[in-house]
């Protein structure tokens, strides 16, 4: 059982930076394809940013594409987010995501996920 905490969440302003982690314990962590997504107050959940388990393979949602970027550190069993140029529309509840043969923005096909971490972009 894969259990994911996320973490470096919190208020920033429009303009601004944040870094998300998810660190990941209780599996084989390098095997699994990681995602990102969130969910704003009276939204579905929608996907952000996808990698795969070599890191060589990224993918991103076209609202945040130029200024997000997804990475992971196989030695530490984290993906990281950072989310820079950050807007009010960014607001939103932001989850990880793991599973071994995820299809990397749907996010049924994630079997695993995190607690969430709340992100507030004020404008």
């Amino acid at each position: 059982q894969v259990q994911l905490v996320e973490s470096g969440g919190g208020l920033v302003q429009a303009g601004g930076s944040l870094r998300l982690s998810c660190a990941a314990s209780g599996g084989t962590f390098r095997s699994y394809a990681m995602g990102w997504f969130r969910q704003a107050p009276g939204k579905e959940r929608e996907f952000v940013a996808a990698i795969s388990w070599s890191g060589r393979n990224k993918y991103y949602a076209d609202s945040v594409k130029g200024r997000f970027t997804i990475s992971r550190d196989n030695a530490k069993s984290t993906v990281y987010l950072q989310m820079n140029s950050l807007k009010p529309e960014d607001t939103a509840v932001y989850y990880c995501a793991a599973d071994p043969q995820a299809d990397y923005s749907l996010a049924h096909s994630y079997n695993y996920w995190g607690q969430g971490t709340q992100v507030t972009v004020s404008s």
